[in-house]
């Protein structure tokens, strides 16, 4: 994305990138884009795939002890809802458009750290395709690399505050070669603990178990996992689930990390490596987007213009929206899971969450909140 709107304004410059192409064109990821970030891929030429093949989807079903309920989250709140595109999907529409645009992507490329921040001429070492090391030289770095990548390894000790929870909650994330079972982002909450259904494609869907901590991805048999999903989305009650063969599978820890400051002299921190964010409101794609084109604007400003107040201004705004994210993504979480124990701790908490849960249904000021948080970013 960065590349993309930095190659657009004339700014030089190279993407390095440790995978293949294959693995990147297909890599399933989440899929769910907020409005605003679709705004913004229109705003820079770079929505052609997703305003082809993305679907509106506006709904989603909470299932608990009390019933069922949906709401239709395009009528509430800002009036706004989500396009589903599958990530990878995306990522190969704008490889695509970069390097047919004459960019330059150094494939199978590790950078292996971030040098000389402090000056105006930073430079990346990055072990080459061969095995060989190398280094690239540049008048700013954009580390896009993820929380345990080179940007965030490089930095100074001391020049970074990090905030850091463990919610405490392991999901098993699963992909499977089956069709949704409901037209809506389905979220299950029971004793045994949550269950999440979101549609994909039209044959393949994402479905999350609440999982133990600590167990392995493959510790459970296909059959054990479809019917654990439907015990946990009450299919007896409300329909079976279509099955299918369990594609891909994942144990996600569910953590909130955020640095701060997010700009250290000539590298900007940008998507997962500024803030990691857990995946209960689909905020992490989307931040990197919205970070991606400040990112860009601030870069244009300073290299162009030689105005360097968007730079100096970067981490603060990118932070605003970061936090607001996280604030919700905790509230999901806490709406989603409870304790398992019978301890009056536990049971204090999970009627703490029956009620949240109930305002949701019931009130319609919560149900504009949770739209305009749900959606936004």
């Amino acid at each position: 994305m960065l590349g993309n709107l930095l190659q657009d304004s004339g700014i030089d410059c190279v993407v390095l990138e440790r995978a293949e192409r294959a693995h990147i064109e297909t890599r399933a990821r989440a899929g769910f884009l907020a409005a605003n970030t679709v705004r913004i891929l229109e705003r820079h030429g770079l929505a052609e795939g997703l305003r082809r093949r993305g679907q509106a989807h506006s709904t989603c079903e909470f299932r608990t002890e009390d019933g069922r309920f949906r709401l239709d989250y395009s009528g509430l709140g800002r009036g706004e809802s989500h396009t589903v595109y599958p990530q990878q999907h995306l990522v190969t529409d704008l490889l695509t458009r970069f390097l047919a645009a004459g960019g330059r992507i150094d494939f199978a490329t590790e950078a292996v750290a971030v040098l000389d921040t402090d000056t105006d001429r930073p430079s990346v070492a990055v072990r080459e395709a061969d095995g060989r090391p190398g280094q690239w030289r540049a008048r700013y770095v954009a580390g896009c690399d993820g929380r345990h990548g080179a940007a965030r390894r490089s930095l100074p000790a001391g020049s970074v505050r990090r905030h850091h929870r463990d919610h405490g909650v392991t999901w098993l994330g699963l992909l499977a070669e089956a069709p949704p079972s409901l037209d809506a982002v389905g979220y299950a909450v029971h004793e045994r603990g949550f269950a999440g259904h979101m549609a994909r494609t039209s044959d393949v869907t994402r479905y999350y178990l609440q999982y133990e901590h600590g167990t392995g991805a493959d510790a459970w048999s296909e059959e054990r996992i479809w019917d654990e999903l439907e015990l946990r989305m009450r299919a007896p009650e409300f329909g079976p689930l279509h099955r299918g063969r369990i594609a891909r599978r994942a144990v996600v820890d569910l953590e909130s990390d955020v640095l701060e400051p997010l700009r250290h002299g000539s590298l900007l921190l940008v998507g997962d490596a500024a803030g990691l964010i857990s995946p209960s409101a689909a905020k992490g794609a989307n931040l990197a987007v919205l970070e991606a084109e400040f990112a860009a604007r601030a870069l244009l400003d300073a290299l162009v213009r030689g105005d360097s107040d968007g730079l100096d201004a970067y981490s603060a705004r990118c932070l605003a929206y970061i936090w607001r994210a996280q604030e919700f993504s905790a509230w999901m979480i806490g709406l989603l899971h409870g304790p398992s124990g019978s301890d009056g701790a536990s049971l204090f908490h999970n009627s703490l969450r029956r009620s949240r849960i109930t305002s949701l249904r019931t009130s319609r000021s919560q149900q504009d909140w949770f739209a305009e948080h749900y959606v936004g970013v």
